[in-house]
């Protein structure tokens, strides 16, 4: 991907390591935050509080990536993005929206889902990232991906529950991505001449939730944690395909719950 101006709209953990990989390409990047804290020295900074009527002029960009988790209120995401849409001189040529596999909760674990699969929600939360989808790809034509259950170094909390012995439900179905992964799959999707208008960032193995403390566990050299009391009817997860995601990164680096969090606790 020859150099080009991108806008990074959310400087969290995930748009802060994309945005360290683009500037290390050669990349100018602007990072645009509710205040300068947390911005990256070798990033362009803009304070600015998308939730709120701009009065600030963006400057032209080549490609946009939102990284914004949902707001509190309903039709956060539109109205951001409308004032995003509206600062910018023009649209830029490529927009990645990040969104979540969360927008599958109203589906069961009764076959793995893809990206041809409509989304089912349950909750507000939900609900707003579908309209946060419907809103990126309206307003800029963006490219959505959902990454499953992000972990990696600093998101270590299912290794402290492990530690802890805290009751997991043992039988639900889970997903992830390890944060490398995801960040190399939106530096793809970025370069793609034609990347897919949706994309799942799962790695290659669904597992319940119960493999995964215990090989955590076993790693760790302590009792797996002991069965959650859970409600019958309650939901068990989905299990969702990542085949798409290989064809635009090729390998994972962490292809599995087990190099990924065998990784992790190697480097405690």
């Amino acid at each position: 991907m020859a150099a080009q101006r991108i806008l990074l709209i959310g400087s969290g953990k995930v748009g802060s390591r994309l945005g360290e990989r683009l500037v290390a390409s050669g990349h100018e990047l602007t990072a645009v935050r509710r205040t300068a804290a947390g911005i990256r020295g070798s990033f362009v900074p803009l304070v600015a509080d998308v939730s709120r009527p701009l009065d600030t002029v963006f400057p032209a960009a080549d490609a946009l990536v939102v990284t914004l988790p949902p707001g509190d209120d309903r039709g956060f995401y539109r109205s951001a993005l409308e004032r995003v849409a509206a600062a910018l001189p023009a649209p830029p040529s490529r927009t990645v929206f990040v969104s979540s596999t969360r927008v599958f909760e109203g589906w069961g674990d009764e076959r793995p889902l893809d990206e041809s699969d409509e989304p089912r929600v349950t909750s507000g939360r939900g609900q707003e990232l579908i309209d946060g989808e419907e809103a990126a790809r309206e307003i800029f034509d963006a490219v959505v991906v959902r990454p499953a259950g992000i972990y990696g170094p600093g998101r270590e909390r299912l290794i402290r529950q492990v530690l802890a012995g805290e009751p997991v439900d043992h039988d639900r179905r889970t997903n992830r991505i390890h944060e490398h992964d995801l960040v190399r799959a939106l530096e793809a999707v970025l370069a793609a001449a034609e990347p897919p208008r949706t994309l799942h960032a799962v790695d290659r193995r669904p597992a319940t939730l119960g493999e995964v403390v215990s090989f955590i566990a076993e790693r760790l050299g302590v009792d797996a944690p002991p069965r959650a009391d859970v409600d019958p009817g309650a939901r068990r997860g989905t299990v969702l395909d990542g085949s798409r995601l290989l064809e635009i990164v090729g390998e994972l680096e962490y292809p599995t719950f087990v190099e990924g969090y065998g990784a992790m606790i190697a480097g405690r």
